[in-house]
């Protein structure tokens, strides 16, 4: 007997998945406030695991990689192209009214690295790798299989979360430098096409256009995006419940606030960059 009171004492505990009531406006508040300290829980938990024991997880970490890629870069590919016709034709248009086509570099640098590849690239990631993982880890909730790791005394966020997270945040890096590349070519493409100018004044433009700050600042809002999207997209999956109908809801939830997110963290993100490297907001 007192083994077995010993064994339930050590139990793992199970996560706190309790949200207050909604009862008006100040328990919606409460309810938004509660679910975003569970999501900064569950970026320390994740962080702290990471850091202290940084071995076991990377080769999860590479398959899931490997996963979410295969799955995302034909939509995102696809989507940059549509978007980015649309975008080098205004664009063309409006160098051509001002009489300035061989500035099409420039102008692109601003529309393709800063914003537009970002924001084609976040979008995709959301909707496919973001989606993905919260089915699968709300299932796996519906299942019970989250307790029963639980009960056998295994993480399972750092099983099932951790490298879900990395692998997005890397994930997202690789599926920007590819946009990247893919808008480029669609401006040159435009340029020479619509704007009836030389690629050679189309480099020259960009290069003389392009920063450090665009190339590194790029990178690292995406890496902050796809660390986001991987910890939110979790937290639905950890947190959903009422069988098949509320995984399909966590799925909906996730995507909505990871569309938001995608908006509010480009808009200080730019701010930010653009405060700081004030030369970024000039076109040579």
């Amino acid at each position: 007997m007192a083994k077995i009171k010993d064994a339930e004492v050590r139990k793992p505990q199970a996560p706190r998945t309790h949200v207050p009531a909604k009862t008006g406006g100040v328990g919606m508040v409460r309810a938004v406030v509660f679910e975003i300290g569970q999501i900064f829980e569950l970026v320390a938990h994740v962080v702290r695991s990471a850091i202290r024991f940084p071995r076991g997880y990377w080769a999860d970490t590479r398959d899931e990689m490997y996963s979410l890629l295969r799955l995302c870069i034909v939509p995102a590919a696809f989507a940059m192209i549509g978007y980015g016709f649309l975008v080098t034709t205004f664009g063309v248009g409006l160098l051509l009214l001002l009489g300035a086509p061989n500035r099409m570099g420039g102008f692109w640098v601003m529309a393709d690295i800063r914003e537009l590849s970002v924001f084609i690239t976040s979008m995709t990631v959301a909707g496919v790798i973001g989606t993905s993982i919260t089915a699968d880890i709300g299932a796996r909730r519906v299942r019970e299989e989250l307790d029963a790791l639980q009960v056998l005394g295994i993480d399972h966020i750092r099983l099932l979360v951790l490298p879900r997270v990395v692998a997005t945040s890397l994930a997202t890096v690789l599926v920007q430098v590819f946009n990247v590349f893919v808008g480029t070519v669609l401006g040159l493409l435009g340029v020479m096409w619509l704007g009836n100018t030389s690629s050679g004044s189309y480099m020259d433009s960009m290069i003389h256009n392009l920063h450090t700050a665009d190339l590194w600042g790029s990178l690292v809002k995406t890496l902050i995006i796809g660390f986001l999207i991987g910890v939110v997209c979790s937290h639905k999956g950890l947190t959903a419940g009422g069988g098949p109908e509320g995984v399909g809801r966590a799925v909906n939830q996730a995507v909505v606030i990871c569309f938001a997110m995608v908006w509010i963290v480009n808009f200080f993100f730019n701010a930010t960059m653009q405060g700081l490297n004030p030369d970024l907001q000039n076109i040579r």
